[in-house]
């Protein structure tokens, strides 16, 4: 089986797919599984060393995640609606890399040859994958109106931010995460697909799936480049512009001090931002023709395993105010045990 996997990829590998050249029309099947190929052709060794570099790693992104989630809801000061789009945003961190990378991992000690995995699985895991990372690219637009209203028209702000705007806004960039889900992987799985369903890839990646496709893909993958478009390119203009207006406001009025938190604040987020868009924009705004699915496996390391640590660190390192929570949450806790043992 290893070598039919190998014999296929060997014309599959560069972004060039199946054609009509290799497959004729009745040999068109839903294959009844698709493998996801990983790392499999690796070195045992090599990927029990990636493992053991990379589950530390998503512990790490787990607990950060979770931690500015527990503060976000536990923390009285906290309950404004930039952390309410914070912790939001970590909720959607922790579903996302629970989605990915878990799987991810256990491919590393799994035998030689992939995992094998049912079209609904691969769909699932597509499906959830496209709905929770464009539901983090909305929520990002989010927090950049939010920081927008607060910092150039804070007069209006407490009337403008209400609870009942932040979860509007909150279901609305979850709503149209999914709704841009469920139709992309609606249209990739009704393609036909030629033999095998060899996914070379970590997980059920749009174009690790797309290019196994039979036939002329080219309107999928137009409409693939079309959802990439305006879902990166569009949220990315908004926020470049709003962050834009609040430096602009900021180098303007306030005391030094006041500007130096306002600025850590945008700077954080901008951070983030353009971490998460230039990732998702390297990855997905390219045609088929132009992408190499290896060149792909091995950035998908980078932005399932190192980007999400990234974000905590740069929320909790930048930020006074989590910093000053978290002191508190473990002053609270640590006078609560001395008292537990002084009453011993």
């Amino acid at each position: 089986m290893v070598g039919l996997h190998l014999s296929l990829l060997s014309w599959s590998h560069g972004g060039e797919g199946p054609t009509l050249s290799h497959w004729s029309e009745p040999n068109w099947t839903v294959p009844q599984e698709f493998v996801i190929l990983g790392f499999s052709g690796w070195p045992q060794g090599l990927r029990v060393l990636l493992f053991s570099l990379l589950l530390p790693l998503y512990l790490a992104t787990l607990a950060g995640n979770l931690l500015i989630l527990g503060l976000a809801l536990a923390e009285p000061t906290l309950h404004t609606p930039m952390y309410f789009f914070l912790g939001s945003l970590s909720a959607v961190e922790v579903a996302y890399t629970l989605v990915l990378t878990p799987r991810m991992l256990a491919g590393f000690l799994l035998p030689p040859g992939g995992q094998a995995v049912a079209p609904s699985t691969c769909a699932a895991q597509m499906g959830l994958f496209v709905a929770l990372g464009g539901s983090e690219c909305l929520l990002l637009a989010a927090m950049a109106l939010d920081r927008y209203l607060a910092i150039c028209r804070p007069l209006y702000y407490p009337q403008l931010m209400t609870s009942g705007l932040c979860w509007a806004l909150l279901a609305c960039c979850c709503l149209g995460g999914s709704i841009l889900a469920l139709g992309l992987t609606t249209a990739i799985f009704q393609l036909p697909f030629c033999h095998g369903g060899l996914v070379n890839h970590v997980f059920c990646d749009l174009p690790a799936v797309l290019v196994l496709a039979c036939g002329n893909r080219e309107l999928q993958e137009h409409v693939l480049l079309a959802a990439c478009m305006l879902l990166l390119v569009l949220p990315l203009i908004l926020i470049l512009l709003s962050y834009t207006r609040v430096l602009v406001v900021i180098l303007g009025v306030g005391d030094s001090a006041g500007r130096r938190k306002a600025f850590n604040t945008v700077a954080s987020h901008l951070t983030v931002a353009v971490l998460h868009y230039g990732c998702a924009t390297a990855m997905y705004a390219r045609p088929l023709s132009s992408r190499s699915l290896e060149e792909d496996k091995l950035v998908s390391l980078i932005y399932i395993n190192l980007t999400p640590l990234l974000y905590p660190a740069i929320y909790t390192l930048r930020n006074r105010d989590m910093q000053g929570a978290l002191q508190r949450v473990v002053s609270q806790r640590t006078t609560g045990v001395v008292q537990q043992v002084d009453l011993v």
